[in-house]
């Protein structure tokens, strides 16, 4: 399936049913590749931190070509992979490091686009530069009103809710942390850059 050439959407993050931050979802395609930029504000019932995830993957494949992440600034962690010379490159500040590329790899964000285009496979398996990821469908459930796909990702324990019409939109993200399980929740879609001052920004909610 094709997913759209370009989108902007918000979702909210609880706690324990309180509020803690929001997430905001930028994607667009350019010549054969597909970026994504993840924004998520942490805030509420958690520490104010920001945390910038970018992600430039293969427009037909989606396994990933470059991943950054950050505050916003200097990136702290970044992943290359370099298919033709068949090298992935990690660096973590001043760290680098260097393995061979054999198979596509996913990043944290590409992974989640990329089980966008599942449409209720029952198995899968990714590749990313920690090991290997397993994803299993469980069953389904209606979110907001809309039918959806459920899976569950291991390592790590988290739940991904992808719509089941297109444009297969992710609905709900559950993700075990320290603090315990943060549920992101698709909100109101980010609004579209004016030309000309407009009034306040649209908040999800």
């Amino acid at each position: 399936m094709t997913l759209p050439a370009a989108e902007n959407f918000a979702m909210t993050l609880t706690l324990g049913g309180r509020y803690a931050g929001q997430q905001n979802w930028a994607i667009h395609g350019e010549r054969g590749t597909l970026t994504a930029r993840v924004q998520t504000e942490f805030g509420g019932v958690l520490p104010e931190v920001r945390r910038v995830q970018t992600s430039r993957m293969h427009a037909r494949t989606l396994s990933s070509l470059h991943y950054a992440e950050g505050d916003g600034g200097r990136a702290s962690f970044e992943t290359n992979f370099d298919h033709r010379a068949g090298v992935v490159t990690l660096r973590q500040g001043r760290d680098e490091a260097q393995t061979p590329l054999t198979v596509d790899h996913h990043d944290p964000v590409s992974l989640l686009v990329w089980l966008r285009t599942l449409e209720g496979q029952e198995r899968a398996e990714a590749r990313l530069t920690g090991g290997k990821a397993l994803i299993q469908r469980l069953a389904d459930v209606e979110v907001d009103g809309q039918s959806a796909y459920v899976y569950f990702l291991r390592p790590g324990g988290a739940y991904v809710y992808i719509e089941q019409a297109a444009p297969h939109r992710l609905l709900r993200l559950i993700q075990p942390t320290d603090f315990g399980p943060i549920e992101a929740n698709l909100g109101i879609s980010a609004p579209p850059r004016r030309q000309s001052g407009g009034k306040g920004r649209r908040r999800a909610g």
